[in-house]
């Protein structure tokens, strides 16, 4: 890929991923319907566009476009309203990991996202339950930590306790 064209991905990606945040910070002061609805239409022409992305240049990987891009692609999917999309990517991701051209935590929060989506135990712990600010369950929980520590995550119970204290 050209240099030009993946620094215009680059921009592009956290660019929508930035007004998503903003909107979100705009709706924690504020929860109208109208901005419920804004922040819907936000995320699904962000998913829109990363999967024209996708189908032209395959998963914006960190090497293809740089960290801040690639984690930007990370969150415009992971708040896409289409799971067979995530699905689809889910496994790009797993591959690039593999191929040492995206982070593990990468795969471990779209890896966690799709199991608890299909009803499924979580592998790495990263999702929490906001009915009970508990994580959803995960499978074998007595070597979920060594898990989370071969992504670069906390233990289970330090993520925990920061959520708790608001850090």
């Amino acid at each position: 890929m050209l240099p030009a064209l993946a620094s215009a991905l680059a921009c592009e990606l956290v660019r929508r991923a930035e007004e998503e945040q903003r909107l979100m910070r705009q709706a924690q002061r504020n929860r109208t319907p109208g901005l419920r609805r804004s922040i819907l239409d936000c995320r699904k022409d962000n998913a829109e566009a990363l999967k024209a992305i996708v189908r032209r240049h395959g998963w914006p990987t960190a090497d293809l476009v740089g960290a801040q891009a690639s984690t930007a692609a990370l969150m415009i999917l992971l708040h896409a309203p289409d799971l067979d999309f995530q699905l689809s990517c889910r496994d790009l991701i797993a591959q690039a990991t593999a191929d040492g051209r995206c982070p593990a935590l990468h795969h471990a929060y779209i890896a966690d996202h799709c199991a608890v989506e299909l009803g499924q135990p979580q592998y790495y712990g990263t999702r929490i339950d906001p009915a009970t600010f508990r994580p959803y369950p995960t499978r074998c929980p007595d070597t979920l930590d060594e898990r989370r520590r071969d992504v670069g995550l906390a233990p289970l119970e330090e993520q925990m306790r920061m959520l708790r204290h608001g850090a």
